[in-house]
């Protein structure tokens, strides 16, 4: 007997629909929001040249962010892009320490989750004792919100040394730092040698790089050494922390030297600063 025609239709439907099924599976799957987070374990510092080992410094588990953040996950966010380089995977740029903080409010708000922070753009911060920043927006956490913030500067070199996994690399993911980091020498048209110029290294087309381009450290984290200077919390200084002119900076960024990309550097840069070469990696805690 032959098939009415409606029939048919609807049996290829469920033919087409069942062998997709697997595959929209998948991608509900990989639109989970911490799909693009690697869950660090916590515990004491395992790499012998962080600036942490041998002292008494335990952490708990935390996510940080795979990548840098992009410009498309900029975008999505904040609805405009302030990067001197564009282009959707590189590292946002010019971004400021206040400007980060905001995101990573946003980016939690869009996704259903508490805000870390809490931003009083009307009260001066008096823990803020910069002389160049007009801002000095007040900043207050909530230790206990599930939502995006930014690595503390131990959390960030403890990440970016390993974990427990560490290898005792001076780079993130290796001894060599043209392996792991894009400085100024291999982030051009051509490897430069010799001293640090900057007509030369601008000549040279030097710019961010797509991120994920070298390889990964041992947590499968990429960049934390070069590409872009990446903002942490923390107040810049050896005293108690809570105050400072500064905040801290890790990892090293195109345009500056191999020193700047060891785990151990500590970079400083005024909260309301912005540069070609400065942008940040989001975190969450467990």
């Amino acid at each position: 007997m032959k098939k009415p025609f409606h029939f048919l239709i609807t049996a290829a439907i469920l033919v087409v629909v069942s062998a997709c099924s697997p595959n929209l599976h998948q991608s509900n799957k990989m639109s989970d929001p911490k799909d693009h987070l690697v869950l660090v374990k916590g515990g004491t510092f395992m790499n012998t040249k962080s600036n942490y080992y041998g002292k008494s410094v335990t952490l708990s588990s935390f996510y940080i962010g795979k990548y840098e953040v992009t410009q498309k996950e900029w975008m999505e966010v904040m609805g405009s892009n302030p990067s001197e380089f564009k282009g959707d995977h590189l590292p946002v740029e010019k971004v400021s320490w206040y400007d980060a903080v905001e995101y990573c409010n946003q980016r939690s708000l869009k996704e259903g989750l508490q805000p870390y922070y809490t931003i009083d753009k009307t009260r001066k911060d008096p823990n803020n004792k910069s002389d160049n920043d007009p801002l000095k927006w007040t900043v207050t956490i909530h230790a206990g919100a599930n939502g995006y913030r930014l690595p503390t500067e131990a959390e960030w070199e403890y990440a970016a040394g390993g974990g427990q996994m560490s290898k005792n690399y001076t780079y993130s993911g290796s001894q060599n730092a043209d392996d792991t980091a894009w400085y100024w020498r291999n982030a051009g048209d051509q490897y430069l040698t010799g001293d640090w110029n900057w007509p030369i290294i601008e000549k040279n087309k030097n710019r961010t790089k797509p991120v994920g381009s070298k390889k990964p450290n041992e947590l499968g984290l990429y960049d934390m050494s070069g590409n872009v200077r990446e903002w942490c919390w923390n107040w810049y200084g050896d005293g108690d922390g809570n105050s400072g002119s500064y905040r801290i900076v890790k990892g090293g960024g195109w345009l500056g030297d191999v020193r700047s990309s060891e785990i151990t550097y500590r970079g400083k840069f005024e909260a309301n600063g912005v540069g070609p070469d400065q942008g940040f990696r989001v975190s969450r805690s467990e």
